[in-house]
């Protein structure tokens, strides 16, 4: 069986890759991050206009007609790029807008005329929420949505290229999208989408450190010619590719309804979210005290990495998820791989 990107799948990194290289270069994402808006329009717009927000809704309502996995493509790049866009939870709230058949939300989030955000824990603080037109929120009986017409305030945020805000709930005024099915499902698409974007942001921050390894010299060496420092950057690509398998893997679960999808999107996310943290570690190891300032690139990714790990879920929570889900299986003496 071929797991690798279709060459269909691979035309359409490529060409987010190229977008994103435009709209979303280093020196752009600075410059929006000593901004106070909330994502950056031109980018934004130029998204829209290549489908993006489109890309699982059916051609005949305007859409690309493509699938989970293509979405991963696209998370994955924008992690690469720390890109300042509401797309992983536009794209989720499309899918659940359509689910529940509300087209005029569909047909403003699909034109980018309209942001959304996704709640998945109504007290943590939200990304997006002071920006956005309609909230979905992930609640313990179901998925609701919230018109904004009174936006929340903007909260401080590390992560300078996404804003936050806390997002005041409340079921008398909302509308319920659908019960335990819509939520596992959202539940589901908002991790994997998330663990892409942690893969997109990892990979990047590998790269960066290889570099800058060849690059420093201490002792009149490079430093990547030493062994501890070649052997972090050995951990650091073996995370990453770890980090690849489970994405994809649980993007076709998932866009596929694949029995294993409820494990294969728990299992990303823990993976992601823990190896994430180690690869983020090392890369500060390697760049030493330079990594640590907001001066350097690196930091941008680091800090979008810690905000991925607590969204939909850190590890901690989905490893309590997979052993809900497993231990069925190990009771009734049935495989668990």
């Amino acid at each position: 069986m071929d797991f690798d990107l279709s060459d269909d799948q691979v035309a359409l990194r490529d060409g987010a890759r190229e977008l994103l290289d435009g709209f979303a270069s280093p020196t752009q994402v600075r410059d929006h991050a000593g901004t106070d808006a909330a994502y950056d329009a031109a980018l934004w717009a130029a998204m829209a206009e290549q489908g993006w927000l489109g890309i699982e809704v059916d051609e005949a309502r305007g859409g690309v007609g493509l699938g989970t996995v293509e979405v991963a493509v696209l998370c994955e790049e924008l992690g690469r790029h720390v890109a300042p866009a509401p797309f992983v939870s536009t794209v989720l709230a499309i899918d659940a807008f359509a689910a529940a058949g509300e087209g005029r939300w569909v047909d403003r989030l699909v034109g980018g005329d309209a942001v959304a955000c996704v709640a998945w824990d109504p007290a943590a603080p939200v990304p997006y929420a002071p920006s956005a037109d309609v909230a979905v929120v992930i609640a313990d009986d179901g998925v609701y949505a919230v018109d904004l017409a009174e936006r929340p305030r903007r909260q401080p945020a590390m992560d300078l290229t996404r804003e936050l805000g806390w997002l005041a709930f409340d079921r008398g005024q909302a509308r319920k999208l659908g019960g335990a099915d819509a939520r596992a499902r959202l539940l589901d698409r908002g991790a994997t989408f998330t663990a892409a974007d942690l893969l997109g942001s990892s990979s990047r921050a590998l790269e960066l450190t290889v570099e800058y390894a060849k690059n420093r010299v201490q002792f009149d060496r490079p430093i990547g010619s030493f062994q501890a420092v070649k052997h972090r950057c050995a951990d650091m690509l073996v995370d990453v590719e770890g980090m690849r398998s489970t994405v994809y893997w649980a993007a076709w679960c998932v866009g596929a309804d694949d029995d294993e999808a409820h494990v294969a999107a728990s299992t990303a996310k823990t993976w992601c979210s823990d190896a994430s943290k180690r690869v983020m570690s090392s890369a500060l190891q390697v760049h030493g005290g330079i990594g640590f300032t907001w001066e350097h690139d690196l930091h941008f990714f680091i800090k979008r990495a810690q905000l991925d790990q607590l969204t939909f879920g850190d590890a901690t929570y989905h490893r309590a998820r997979l052993t809900s889900l497993l231990r069925p299986r190990v009771e009734a003496g049935e495989s668990v791989v």
